[in-house]
């Protein structure tokens, strides 16, 4: 299996529009003098740097090593965090120097999202480049950062340890299916 390395962001980023999803948020609904979300109303290429970064939930799912199975193409998603990953932040601990620090940290773009086919169901990124909408914990659409941990979308406390702490052979053996889902846990509230 290959180590695949991921980091969220960089620059603007595809095309949003509003798709039926049980997480879904509630389509907006613009009234007077109401504007459209940026996110709805803009394409991933026509964001400021600054919304582009906002699009990031927080969940760090994305930095959690990824193993590709060389034979099937197969991407299986581990309990372990990046190197750099502050599990209880759910945050880089050097964002600005990921990728000197880990080479083969992966910074998003509107160029490459569309043909990242490993990123998390729930990442906002590919979300709105599949033409979905953000789901209601959405730090954007809730209004409050921690509703992604609440919702149990984010990889707080569930984080076995960092890959500087596990061989090849021990990062098989934490190979878990939970970053695959696209729910919120049960009985998280809107």
């Amino acid at each position: 299996m290959t180590r695949i390395a991921t980091k969220r962001r960089q620059q603007p980023a595809g095309p949003s529009s509003a798709c039926e999803d049980k997480d879904a948020a509630e389509p907006a609904k613009a009234g007077a003098g109401e504007r459209e979300p940026f996110w709805r109303a803009k394409s991933l290429e026509d964001m400021s740097e600054a919304e582009w970064e906002s699009l990031c939930d927080g969940c760090a799912r994305c930095c959690l090593v990824k193993l590709e199975d060389a034979d099937t193409g197969e991407i299986h998603y581990t309990d372990v965090g990046c190197t750099l990953l502050d599990s209880g932040a759910c945050r880089c601990r050097a964002y600005a120097e990921r990728q000197r620090l880990v080479p083969d940290c992966v910074s998003l773009t509107p160029e490459n999202v569309r043909g990242l086919d490993w990123l998390p169901p729930t990442c906002a990124y590919r979300l709105l480049a599949e033409g979905r909408d953000l789901p209601w914990w959405h730090p954007l659409v809730s209004g409050d950062p921690e509703t992604v941990h609440r919702a149990g979308i984010s990889v707080r406390n569930r984080v076995a340890g960092l890959e500087d702490d596990f061989s090849v052979s021990g990062l098989m053996e934490r190979i878990v299916r939970w970053p695959r889902s696209r729910h919120a846990r049960k009985g998280a509230s809107k």
